[in-house]
């Protein structure tokens, strides 16, 4: 049975992209709730085909796929640099390719500019038409307006005319930071990237035990979700649930209720490390309430290993602090990461901020848990001990040990020094994430 929210979603999917889209008339056309309306459509744009800009109002778009996720669409980038749109608005659903400053001579630009680019330009009107005609969007800096002719000509090939007050360098640079976290983002895997798409084993409240031992013969998972009539996630089961059970009974007597679950949107990171502490084998993956499927221990370690292997476009906070340090050989076998403390990596006062020291640690003991046993692991905890301040531009060594190694947990001690300092001490506890 379709709910009114999903009965929504399939309206606003159906919609031609560029249609807008308001709370009243949804409500009006479905025959539903202004709240219920209100929700379906934050849901839409939380899922990437619906966009709300301010002046403009709420727009159905194109969903952009994963592997493009680096691109803007000109809608982002009106919010970005907080701008008004001066013509063109049925084409805010567009996407940039990249995008051109207009800085250099008129007759120079043409070779510049293409279907799809953003030009980036001053009161300059030639090279506004110029560059409508070419099938470019044109974004006026300086807080500059556009004649009467350059909206029509925007308004005429549906191209986005944008007016922002930065100048053309921070306009840039707005952009480019807004493209440089895409790259970043689209190297973070979510639930959704992994799920696998095969039909659900899953058990309803009334069916036996029995019939969920039949299951777990042919699925090879023991642990399943229990959902009603509607899909929706009522309970799971184990079998330390059933373990004294009988097998005629039905296993909602023995089930647990509320279990944890992930949403598509749940980082692989995150779920691993719910996995690894609940000792889960298996959970399952909820939207709007309703169970989609299923993610196995087998998938998020799966999905680790491709994160490792994939190139990194972009780099994080975690990139730029050990992107300098390497590992070095010791004659005593134990694991050192050496590096010299940057300005990037410091306080106002010019020593090693704690972020930046938490993470050489935790990489330490990564490096080092790496060469005890070829699994993945995750960073459990950390306890710190500053003995001393470590001043900028010094070269330290993070030394790092294995205390304790056990079947699930491992303990590593890491010493921050130089050669006639200590400066910190760090016991780590990490996690084995094995199949």
């Amino acid at each position: 049975m379709t709910t009114k929210h999903q009965q929504i979603l399939e309206y606003i999917r159906s919609l031609p992209v560029g249609s807008q889209i308001s709370v009243r008339k949804i409500a009006r056309v479905l025959n539903v709730s202004e709240g219920t309306a209100y929700r379906a459509i934050k849901e839409a744009e939380a899922e990437g085909f619906v966009s709300t800009l301010d002046r403009i109002g709420t727009v159905r778009v194109e969903k952009k796929e994963k592997e493009q996720i680096e691109r803007l669409t000109f809608a982002e980038v009106v919010r970005i640099v907080e701008g008004t749109v001066l013509g063109g608005k049925e084409g805010l659903h567009k996407t940039l390719s990249r995008f051109v400053i207009g800085a250099m001579r008129t007759e120079s630009i043409s070779r510049y500019l293409s279907p799809g680019c953003l030009m980036i330009v001053g009161n300059r009107e030639q090279v506004q038409r110029m560059s409508l005609k070419s099938g470019a969007a044109v974004l006026i800096t300086g807080g500059f307006t556009a004649s009467p002719m350059v909206e029509k000509l925007a308004n005429e090939y549906q191209l986005p005319l944008i007016s922002c007050s930065y100048d053309t360098f921070t306009t840039a640079s707005l952009i480019n930071r807004a493209l440089y976290d895409r790259l970043i983002k689209k190297d973070i895997l979510y639930v959704e990237d992994v799920l696998q798409n095969q039909p659900l084993v899953s058990l309803r409240p009334d069916d036996t035990v029995r019939k969920y031992y039949h299951l777990v013969e042919e699925s090879g998972h023991s642990r399943m979700p229990v959902v009603d009539a509607n899909g929706r996630l009522v309970g799971i089961i184990s079998p330390r649930d059933v373990a004294e059970a009988e097998l005629d009974a039905p296993v909602s007597r023995y089930m647990t209720r509320n279990p944890v679950s992930v949403t598509p949107k749940t980082t692989i990171a995150s779920a691993a490390h719910r996995m690894a502490f609940e000792g889960f084998e298996i959970m399952p993956v909820v939207k709007d309430k309703d169970v989609i499927g299923v993610i196995t221990r087998q998938d998020v370690i799966r999905a680790l290993q491709i994160m490792n292997r994939q190139p990194q476009v972009g780099e994080t906070v975690e990139d730029v602090v050990v992107r300098d340090f390497n590992v070095v050989q010791t004659p005593d076998g134990s694991a050192v990461l050496r590096g010299q403390v940057t300005p990037q990596m410091t306080t106002s006062g010019g020593t090693l901020a704690t972020g930046s020291l938490t993470t050489i640690i935790q990489e330490a003991a990564r490096v080092c848990l790496r060469r005890a046993r070829h699994v993945d692991m995750l960073i459990e905890n950390v306890t710190l001990y500053v003995l001393r301040p470590v001043p900028v531009d010094t070269t330290i060594d993070a030394r790092a040990r294995v205390l304790n190694d056990g079947r699930r947990y491992a303990k590593v001690e890491v010493e921050i020094a130089d050669k006639s300092d200590v400066f910190a001490k760090a016991l780590v506890t990490a996690q084995w994430i094995e199949r």
